[in-house]
C-alpha cells in the first residue's frame, strides 16, 4: 500500500484509510476513488460506479436499521424523512469534506479543471463507492460500522436532520429565530457552459457566513446554507 505522498503531491491511501478507520484492499479503494472521467481518459479503465451502486444499498440499510431501532416513537413517514436527510447528497458531500476526500480522487482533466474535487455529486458518489469497497474487502459488519461512524454527527443531533435535508429552509428559520435579516446568497459560475462549477456565499447578518460549491446554483446554495447553519449552531451565535 502506498505511504506518504503520491507523486502528484496528494496523500497516499494509508492516510485515507487512517481517516476512515478501516482496512480496505488497496485495489478496491483505488477503484472507489476512480471517477469515470479518469477511466475514460486512460483507456477505459474500470471506475467506481458499480461500487457506488453497492454502497448506496448498504448505506440505506444501515441507516434504516439504526433509525428504526433508536426511534421507536417515530412513524414510517418521520423515519423516511430522517433517512432521506442522512443519505442525501448534501450530507454525504459534507462527510466527504470532513475526510478531505477530494484530495484523493482520481479525476479526468476536464473534471480537474472544473472543480471536480469539490463537486457535491462526485464527493457523495465516492463516499458510497468507499462503503461498497469496504463491504467487499472487510465484510458487512465493517461496512455497517463505517456507515454509522460517518453519519454519527447527523444521527446524534436531531436538529441536523432537517438542516441536511433542506438547509436553505433551516437557515431561514434560524435567522427568523434570531430576528436577523433573511439570508442573502451570492452565486458565481466558473468553467465552460457544459461543465460549470458554481460557488455560493450566503450571509446572515449577525448569524454566520457560509460557502459552498456545486454543479448547479441550487446545490451550491444548499452547500453554503448548510455550512452557515453548522457554523451558527456550533458556535451558538
Amino acid at each position: 500500500m502506498p505511504s506518504g505522498n503520491t507523486p502528484e503531491g496528494r496523500p497516499g491511501l494509508d492516510a485515507l484509510q487512517s481517516r476512515l478507520g478501516v482496512a480496505i484492499d488497496p485495489e478496491l479503494l483505488t477503484l472507489a476513488l476512480t471517477h469515470r472521467s479518469f477511466a475514460y481518459e486512460n483507456g477505459g479503465l474500470p471506475h467506481n460506479e458499480r461500487l457506488e451502486f453497492l454502497g448506496d444499498s448498504i448505506l440505506g440499510q444501515a441507516v434504516t436499521v439504526r433509525l428504526y431501532r433508536d426511534n421507536p416513537e417515530l412513524d414510517e413517514g418521520a423515519l423516511a424523512k430522517r433517512r432521506a436527510s442522512v443519505v442525501s447528497g448534501v450530507a454525504l458531500a459534507e462527510i466527504a469534506r470532513s475526510l478531505g476526500l477530494g484530495e484523493f480522487l482520481r479525476l479526468g482533466r476536464g473534471e480537474e479543471l472544473t472543480g471536480g474535487r469539490r463537486k457535491v455529486s462526485i464527493l457523495a458518489d465516492t463516499v458510497e463507492a468507499i462503503i461498497g469497497a469496504t463491504f467487499l474487502s472487510a465484510g458487512p459488519d465493517e461496512a455497517t460500522a463505517l456507515v454509522l461512524r460517518l453519519v454519527a454527527p447527523l444521527m446524534t443531533d436531531p436538529a441536523r436532520f432537517g438542516a441536511a435535508l433542506d438547509p436553505k429552509t433551516a437557515l431561514q428559520e434560524l435567522a427568523d429565530e434570531r430576528h436577523a435579516p433573511a439570508p442573502v446568497y451570492d452565486v458565481t459560475g466558473t468553467g465552460p457552459d457544459h461543465a460549470k462549477t458554481f460557488h455560493a456565499t450566503v450571509t446572515v447578518d449577525g448569524v454566520a457566513t457560509g460557502h459552498g460549491e456545486g454543479t448547479s446554483k441550487k446545490h451550491a446554495e444548499m452547500a453554503a446554507a448548510l455550512d452557515a447553519w453548522t457554523q451558527a449552531t456550533s458556535a451558538g451565535a
